[in-house]
């Protein structure tokens, strides 16, 4: 009987060790925010109510802290682009981040958006880490950045891995990274984390790879044009000791953590723009895991107070800047709206306005490059500035026919959303396979010649290759000019007010 007591007294003890050795951690997290400073009307909802914005989101994440001691806040990259980081090349979310308090982040594409040389000079302003353990300078083994960080909260201790996938690296301005090598990730955190394991408690990766995901507000909305994560599970299952996998670049909500059948790696991402804030907590028994929940939290903007120094700092460069955004430069008669997987009314526009000012037989212009919809009513240089934030000029260059033939079918592979075009009409059958979906061309109203020679208007980027489209590479350019967002607030300068351009260049077969 003494014996049977003591055992069940042993077993009680251990019991309540192993409670007492259990530590509750919270990793916080967003992915391409964009420079959504301002909180989003959600017009897909009832009565649009609006989510996100910065100093909301802000207030938000200080609440949990002060709810759950041990709390960590990360993010996967793309705080670039909009109309504030472009007039600051990226000092404005650099300050933001510094006073959220961000733990980490990963570098992602639109980083590099006006240089590899700038954003060190960024990098250089925060207290946090900004990783990329496989970006290298160009034919050396020196790295652009730090590969991972230690960080350690009420004694946790978390070993955190910085990497940019190779699809990311492909939309990345090509002439900002011309000296910059984008290297296989999954080799190199194989070794961070066989370095990294015994030293801490748990491993987080922040990737920003995978496909590009849709420039489309709406995107949680529309499940047709949501990209997979499957590049996060490959590299989740070819490297074993990842605890969490914070993703990016894909803009794929994952509203439940996702479990990796074969290593359990906890794989998890939000929409971006804000609007959502990624939530999770993890039960910690030593380095283990003993139990996690996790969601996408909504940030509704009226129900929290905006954060007061992240509102004044917003003020503050909206201030700075306001000279260079607040200037009408003319007339919508009507709102002009970005798709990424069908003609749009905005890429028409834009695609017009190539074609126009370039003298051209044919405009063209990648999806991903339009990244705000543009209101009814007059519009200022700084809603250009959102809807073309890229250092992105006007090029005329010379195509043959076949090859305006080869540019249309990747956009119909939709692997970086539909090709937006000017002065063609072009029928297209989704349903046939790639490389083949195609079914006719006219240009300027004629058959197209595949021996001919066109005039194309196009931006810098595409023309250099970017967004896959090599087609355009080795193609005689014939001109060069300004940007085209001052190209474009020219021309709605000239014309004074601008109707809704005609649709019908781009013909689903069905």
């Amino acid at each position: 009987m003494k014996k049977a007591i003591s055992v069940l007294l042993l077993t009680c003890f251990l019991s309540l060790a192993c409670l007492a050795q259990t530590r509750s951690v919270t990793i916080l997290y967003t992915n391409d925010f964009h420079s959504a400073f301002d909180p989003i009307p959600a017009y897909w909802l009832k009565d649009s109510p609006k989510l996100g914005g910065a100093a909301h989101l802000t207030t938000y994440i200080n609440q949990i802290r002060e709810r759950e001691k041990t709390t960590f806040l990360f993010d996967t990259g793309d705080m670039f682009t909009g109309q504030m980081s472009f007039l600051t090349k990226g000092e404005a979310l650099m300050e933001m981040m510094l006073t959220m308090k961000y733990d980490a982040m990963a570098i992602g594409n639109h980083e590099f958006d006006y240089g590899a040389d700038n954003f060190i000079k960024q990098m250089d302003r925060v207290p946090f880490p900004c990783l990329g353990a496989n970006i290298y300078y160009k034919d050396t083994n020196i790295r652009y950045s730090r590969p991972y960080t230690i960080l350690e909260k009420d004694g946790v201790r978390l070993g955190v891995i910085g990497i940019i996938g190779i699809d990311a690296r492909s939309v990345a301005l090509p002439s900002g990274i011309t000296n910059l090598d984008f290297r296989d990730p999954v080799p190199i955190v194989r070794e961070l984390v066989k370095e990294l394991k015994p030293q801490v408690d748990l491993i987080v990766v922040l990737a920003h790879q995978g496909k590009t995901g849709p420039m489309q507000t709406d995107a949680e909305n529309r499940p047709e044009v949501q990209r997979d994560f499957d590049e996060d599970i490959r590299l989740t299952s070819e490297v074993e000791g990842i605890d969490v996998f914070v993703g990016g670049h894909a803009h794929r909500g994952i509203e439940k953590p996702f479990v990796n059948p074969k290593t359990g790696t906890l794989i998890v991402q939000t929409y971006g723009y804000g609007t959502r804030l990624g939530y999770l907590n993890l039960q910690l028994n030593g380095k283990k895991i003993a139990s996690h929940s996790g969601e996408l939290l909504k940030v509704w903007s009226d129900k929290f107070k905006p954060d007061a120094e992240i509102a004044r700092k917003i003020a503050f460069y909206k201030k700075l800047t306001a000279p260079q955004i607040g200037v009408v430069q003319g007339v919508l008669k009507s709102r002009l709206v970005r798709d990424y997987n069908r003609e749009s009314s905005l890429g028409n526009f834009v695609t017009d306005v190539l074609r126009e000012v370039g003298n051209a037989d044919i405009g063209i212009t990648n999806a991903g490059g339009l990244r705000a919809d543009l209101p009814e009513g007059e519009i200022t240089n700084g809603n250009v500035y959102d809807a073309l934030p890229f250092v992105n000029s006007l090029v005329v260059c010379e195509m043959t026919g076949k090859q305006i033939k080869e540019v249309l079918e990747q956009g119909f592979s939709l692997e970086r959303g539909m090709i937006q075009v000017s002065g063609l009409a072009a029928k297209y059958d989704l349903s046939k396979p790639l490389g083949k979906r195609l079914v006719s061309l006219e240009i300027g109203g004629k058959a197209a010649d595949d021996g001919k020679i066109y005039r194309v208007a196009t931006n810098s980027f595409i023309w250099e290759g970017g967004d896959l489209y090599q087609t355009f590479l080795g193609t005689k350019s014939i001109s060069k000019s300004g940007l085209l967002s001052e190209i474009v607030m020219q021309y709605l300068k000239d014309k004074k007010t601008v109707e809704l351009p005609k649709v019908g260049r781009l013909i689903p077969v069905k």
